[in-house]
């Protein structure tokens, strides 16, 4: 029996502002049921997702309705070497919060680059090494640092866009969602969750057809959230087999799901 009734993939974008149109930002929606399905944003003079419309739509979805297993496509937390490097305890909520006053990238008429460049912000106090990177991301081989950015493949910028963002959701939902692992490494029934997703690990084994990119990446892991749980393999995905000691890391920095 599937654990859940719904599944959301989220290719997600650091452009531009929060209220920002982007075309890099989409969702797909399937159910146990149904087939992944593009989903557009409430009608609007905005042709496409902004990272903040898309925020407030899933608090409203999460809030109201069935359990359902988000997975968003960018990092959730840092390496333990930033948290070591600016004295922040290993709490993910402390982290988000520290983040956040440092890096208000949920300001409306904010870029990343603004608080990179010292404009706004204190980005300069919180700043990391693109050799830093955290364990899921060398396990993987090919994910690249949260600190890399301007290069093909990073998710530097949208890491940093949509931290504040995961904040907020926690802030309107609390109990309500599980987000993996830093709620434990197996949410309860019946609860929705959230968490990290790499489209590369997946998008290369479903033909594209006439999807674009973005849109693809968001369709794989749908599609490949909802087999799984077909499979009833989802309990193996939240269990990656680890040592003892980089488990309890791996609830600091996050984890990609389905990553073994």
């Amino acid at each position: 029996m599937a654990q859940f009734e719904r599944y959301h993939g989220i290719d997600y974008s650091g452009a531009q502002t929060p209220t920002s149109s982007l075309p890099g930002l989409r969702v797909y929606a399937a159910t146990p049921a149904d087939a992944p399905r593009e989903i557009p944003p409430p009608p609007s003079p905005r042709k496409y997702w902004t990272r903040r419309g898309l925020a407030e739509w899933l608090a409203a979805e999460l809030r109201a309705g069935p359990p359902t297993l988000v997975g968003i496509d960018h990092a959730f937390s840092f390496p333990l070497r930033y948290f070591e490097a600016h004295s922040i305890p290993p709490d993910w909520p402390e982290f988000l919060d520290d983040f956040q006053r440092h890096w208000p990238t949920d300001g409306d008429n904010l870029y990343v680059d603004f608080i990179r460049n010292g404009l706004h912000g204190l980005g300069a106090a919180r700043g990391g090494n693109s050799r830093w990177r955290r364990l899921t991301e060398l396990r993987s081989r090919t994910a690249k640092s949260v600190f890399h950015f301007d290069v093909q493949g990073s998710v530097a910028k949208s890491t940093h866009a949509g931290l504040p963002w995961l904040r907020y959701l926690r802030q309107q939902l609390g109990s309500q969602v599980h987000f993996w692992p830093f709620d434990g490494w197996s949410p309860a029934p019946g609860r929705s969750v959230i968490a990290e997703v790499y489209p590369a690990l997946w998008s290369r084994g479903y033909p594209a057809e006439d999807r674009n990119s973005h849109q693809h990446d968001a369709y794989s892991v749908t599609r490949w959230m909802r087999e799984q749980d077909g499979r009833d393999a989802l309990s193996g995905c939240f269990q990656p087999v680890l040592p003892p000691a980089e488990l309890t890391q791996a609830q600091v920095e996050g984890w990609i799901l389905g990553l073994a």
